[in-house]
């Protein structure tokens, strides 16, 4: 009795912190690093860096896996409890592998890459073109931050709220956000809950299940972002005609994901849950 405690822990706000303050430094990467690359590069070439950027974004996920599935094979304590201490396997359900490792070596890979970040250029010269003179560039760039300091000064939603109204009534930008909503829930589903089915159905390990969903589904999407902006690059493939190739395309990949429907599996039987345990 003197060994009981209530169960509970605050360990997590910790880890909800430090998700929070990651997603706030992921999030602008996208966003900014799209429009660095539309106002200073060809538009011939623009499909085929964003290709790249998009297969980039898909290759650290699977980086992500394989590590994943490199800490999951160890356990938890991992450091101060010693291998022959160790009585459970990767495949007991009570086995809980090394999540926390994952995410201090992330950390510390991200700390890393964005010391580059600090060195780049405010402006870049457009693809192309040749360099201006360097008096006018710096006349230009006390313009820019004159500029940019009256702008700052005046009222934020003025601008702000009827630009957001705008895009609330443009169809074609509305159509597209519920796409990438539904493409995402699909993804982040698969994502979520593949790797217990793995477990359950197939008697895999956690890192297993893992190592599995990186290798047979990221490099898919990787080729997919590459071929399809080196496509557009090579072909000089409009917005009209990039739409229609990717309606085709997308309806093409549902028909076949209704292939899944049959292809299930018989439920394992679980003790308590399908059959009894007697």
């Amino acid at each position: 009795t003197e060994c009981e405690k209530e169960p509970g822990s605050l360990l997590w706000i910790f880890v909800m912190v430090g998700n929070i303050v990651r997603g706030m430094g992921e999030t602008p990467i996208m966003p900014l690093g799209i429009s660095y690359l539309e106002d200073f590069a060809k538009a011939e070439n623009s499909p085929f860096y964003l290709a790249c950027l998009h297969t980039a974004t898909v290759i650290g996920p699977f980086l992500g896996l394989l590590l994943a599935s490199f800490c999951a094979e160890l356990f938890v304590d991992v450091g101060s409890v010693g291998p022959d201490e160790i009585t459970i396997t990767a495949t007991d359900a009570r086995w809980v592998g090394a999540w926390w490792l994952g995410i201090l070596i992330c950390a510390l890979l991200n700390l890393l890459v964005g010391i580059p970040f600090w060195f780049l250029p405010k402006s870049l010269v457009k693809e192309g073109e040749t360099n201006e003179p360097e008096e006018t560039s710096e006349k230009s760039v006390v313009a820019l931050q004159d500029n940019d300091k009256n702008e700052a000064k005046q009222n934020i939603w003025k601008y702000f709220i009827p630009f957001l109204k705008a895009l609330f009534h443009n169809p074609v930008y509305m159509l597209f956000i519920c796409i990438t909503v539904l493409q995402f829930s699909a993804f982040d589903g698969m994502i979520s809950f593949m790797p217990k089915y793995l477990e359950q159905q197939f008697g895999k390990s956690a890192s297993d299940a893992i190592f599995l969903i990186g290798v047979y589904n990221l490099p898919v999407l990787c080729v997919g972002y590459f071929s399809g902006g080196l496509f557009m690059k090579k072909f000089k493939i409009n917005i009209y005609q990039a739409a229609n190739i990717a309606f085709w395309v997308s309806l093409l990949e549902y028909l076949l994901y209704f292939g899944a429907y049959w292809t299930v599996c018989d439920t394992s039987p679980v003790a308590g849950l399908t059959v009894s345990y007697e």
